[in-house]
C-alpha cells in the first residue's frame, strides 16, 4: 500500500493532478490533498505517507520548510517538488534535503508518472535494504547458535537424513552449505573428575573445556563446529574434503594437546574419539558408531581413539572367583577383596576383551556375590547401600574399570565393617536402644526398627533376645510402660496424654497394656504413688 499527498496553495492545480494520473496503474493506493504547511502536518499525523508531491512557494509556509520537517519526522518519506519558477538556489536547496526531483510545471502527466514511479521504487528499495539490514545484524548475532541448531537437528534426525532433505533445511535457514562437502566428527567426552565438584564448579569446567575444544580443534580444517551432544559430551564437526595423511596426524595432535591440558588444568579424564570422513547425512550414524565406542571403552583414558582403534579380539568372560572371594568377605578383609576384582578386570583389560558388556556381567556377579554374603548375615543389602554416595558409585561403575574397582572397594569395605558390628552384637543392640528411647512417642514398628540398622527383622530379634534376652517388641513396650509410669508419678498430665507420649492413639490399648505390666490401670497407679510418703 502506497499512500501520496499532494501540498499546493492552488486548489485547482490539486484536483488537477489528483485526477488526472493513473495512481492505480503506478501502485498508489491512496491520494490525500492539503493546501498550505499546516495541513500538510495534519495529514501526517493521521496517515504514514510514502510520497510528498508539494510546491515550493506557498503564502502560509514554504515547501521547503515542510520537506526539513518531514526529513526530521518521517525520514522515509520520498519528496518531489513541482514548482512554477525555474530558480536554481530553490533546486539546489531540494536537493540539500534529500528531495528525489525537482519538476517544472507545467509537466506532461505521463512524465510526471514516470518520476513518481521511480520515485516509489527508490522508496521500495529502501526499504529492503533496511530490512536487509536489521536481518544482516540479526543474522550475525544468531548465526551461532542458527547453525549450532542446524547440525544438531541432523545428528537427532529432526532432518531426515537425507541429502536432499538436508539441502532443503539449510536452504531454509539460509545456511551456507553444499552437500558434496565432507566432514570428519570427533566425539569428546568426558569420563570423571579428579575431585568433589559442585554443580556451579562443574559447569564452569565445562564451559572452560568448551572453549578450550574450540581453540584447539576448530583450527583443523577449513570450518569447525563445535556441538553439545550430551551429559558430558561434545562433538566437533570438521570440514575436509579428503582427509590426508598430514591432516589426520594434525588432527591427532590437536587432540593430544587438549587432552593434555583437559587433564592438568580441569581436573578431569577425558578421550577423544575420531570417525571417518562422512557426507551430512552420514554423521548421525558415524556419531552413533563414536557413542559406541565411548561405551565400550571401558579401560583406556585420556587417548585419542580412531573409530577402528579398540581391539575386536573376543575374549570369554570368566565368572568372578566366589569361593575365594566370600571367603575374602567371611575373614572381613576388604583390601584384598578390592585387590582380587582390579587383577581380575586388570587381566581382562589387558586382553583387549573387556568391554561395556563383559563389565555389566562382572557388576552384577560381584553384586549377587556381595548380596547373598550380607543375606546369610540377615543384613538388608538394598538398605545397607541406599544411601547416595553408594547409588552414585554404582550407576558410574559400569563405565569404566577404574570406576568400577573404586565401587568394588566401597561395597567390600562397607560390608565387611557392618557384619563385623553386627557380629559385636552390643553395637547393634546399642543403637537399638538409643533408636527406641529417641522415638519412644512415635509408632515403633519392630520393622522400622530393623530397617534403621539394615537388619532382617528375624534377624534382629534373634541378635537382641541373645544379648538382653527379650524380643524387640517386647523391649519397646516396657520402655514405654516404665516412661508412662514416671510420667504418672511426677507429672500432673492427663492420663490420655501420657498415653499419647508413648506412642498409644488408643486410650483403652493403653490402659490395657499397662494393668497386664502394672498390675494396675494408670489411674489407681498414680493415686496409690501419690499416697505414699516420700
Amino acid at each position: 500500500m502506497v499512500r501520496v499527498l499532494l501540498v499546493d496553495d492552488e486548489i485547482h492545480a490539486v484536483e488537477g493532478v489528483k485526477s488526472a494520473v493513473d495512481w492505480e496503474r503506478i501502485g498508489v493506493s491512496e491520494v490525500h490533498t492539503a493546501y498550505n504547511v499546516q495541513d500538510a502536518k495534519h495529514v501526517f499525523a493521521r496517515h504514514s505517507i510514502d510520497l510528498l508531491l508539494c510546491d515550493i512557494e506557498m503564502p502560509q509556509g514554504s515547501g521547503l520548510e515542510l520537506l526539513a520537517w518531514v526529513k526530521e519526522n518521517h525520514p522515509t518519506t520520498e519528496s518531489i517538488f513541482l514548482t512554477c519558477h525555474a530558480d536554481f538556489h530553490y533546486a539546489k536547496q531540494a536537493v540539500q534535503l534529500g528531495s528525489f526531483d525537482y519538476l517544472l510545471k507545467p509537466l506532461p502527466i505521463p512524465e510526471l508518472e514516470g518520476v513518481i514511479a521511480r520515485a516509489i521504487a527508490k522508496r521500495d528499495e529502501s526499504s529492503k535494504k533496511e530490512e536487509y539490514s536489521r536481518y544482516g545484524q540479526y543474522w550475525v548475532q544468531h548465526q551461532p547458535l542458527l547453525i549450532e541448531r542446524f547440525w544438531l537437528d541432523i545428528l537427532n534426525r529432526s532432518i531426515p537424513t537425507h541429502p536432499e532433505a538436508i539441502r532443503q533445511a539449510a536452504e531454509e535457514r539460509n545456511i551456507p552449505y553444499s552437500e558434496h562437502m565432507q566432514f570428519v566428527p570427533v566425539l569428546i567426552v568426558v569420563k570423571r573428575w579428579h575431585k568433589e565438584l559442585s554443580l556451579r564448579d562443574e559447569k564452569i569446567l565445562e564451559y572452560a573445556i568448551r572453549n578450550s575444544a574450540e581453540e584447539t580443534l576448530l583450527t583443523v580444517g577449513d570450518y569447525g563446529q563445535l556441538l553439545p551432544i550430551g551429559q558430558r559430551a561434545l562433538l566437533a564437526i570438521l570440514s575436509c574434503d579428503s582427509l590426508a595423511n598430514e591432516e589426520m596426524a594434525r588432527l591427532i595432535h590437536c587432540c593430544e594437546g587438549f587432552i593434555a591440558s583437559s587433564h592438568n588444568y580441569f581436573y578431569c579424564d577425558l578421550s577423544c574419539y575420531v570417525g571417518d570422513p562422512a557426507y551430512p547425512h552420514d554423521l548421525p550414524t558415524m556419531t552413533d558408531r563414536l557413542f559406541m565406542l565411548d561405551r565400550d571403552n571401558v579401560a583406556r583414558d585420556n587417548l585419542v581413539i580412531r573409530l577402528d582403534g579398540l581391539s575386536s579380539v573376543t575374549t570369554a568372560y570368566k565368572t568372578i572367583n566366589s569361593q575365594l572371594w566370600t571367603m575374602l568377605l567371611k575373614e572381613g578383609d576388604s583390601g584384598k577383596l578390592a585387590e582380587e576384582a582390579a587383577e581380575s578386570l586388570e587381566k581382562l583389560s589387558r586382553l583387549g576383551g573387556l568391554d561395556a558388556k563383559k563389565l555389566h556381567q562382572f557388576h552384577q556377579d560381584f553384586l549377587q556375590l556381595v548380596y547373598g554374603y550380607l543375606h546369610s548375615k540377615g543384613i538388608q543389602a538394598h538398605q545397607l547401600f541406599g544411601d547416595d554416595r553408594s547409588v552414585e558409585m554404582s550407576v558410574s561403575a559400569a563405565r569404566s574399570v577404574k570406576d568400577m574397582t573404586a565401587w568394588v572397594r566401597h561395597v567390600a569395605m562397607k560390608a565387611t565393617e557392618y557384619v563385623i558390628s553386627v557380629e559385636q552384637s552390643e553395637s547393634v543392640v546399642d543403637r537399638v536402644i538409643a533408636f527406641v528411647t529417641k522415638h519412644i512417642g512415635t509408632t515403633l514398628l519392630r520393622e522400622d526398627i530393623a530397617k534403621h540398622v539394615f537388619l532382617n527383622p528375624d534377624y534382629l530379634d534373634r541378635v537382641f533376645k541373645k544379648e538382653k534376652g527379650i524380643s524387640v517388641t517386647e523391649f519397646v513396650t516396657r520402655e514405654r510402660m516404665a516412661v508412662a509410669q514416671e510420667l504418672l508419678l511426677k507429672t500432673s498430665l492427663p492420663v490420655n496424654v501420657v498415653a499419647a507420649q508413648v506412642g498409644y492413639s488408643n486410650f483403652s490399648h493403653f490402659s490395657r497394656m499397662f494393668r497386664k505390666y502394672s498390675n494396675k490401670n494408670p489411674i489407681e497407679f498414680r493415686h496409690e504413688g501419690a499416697s505414699k510418703p516420700n
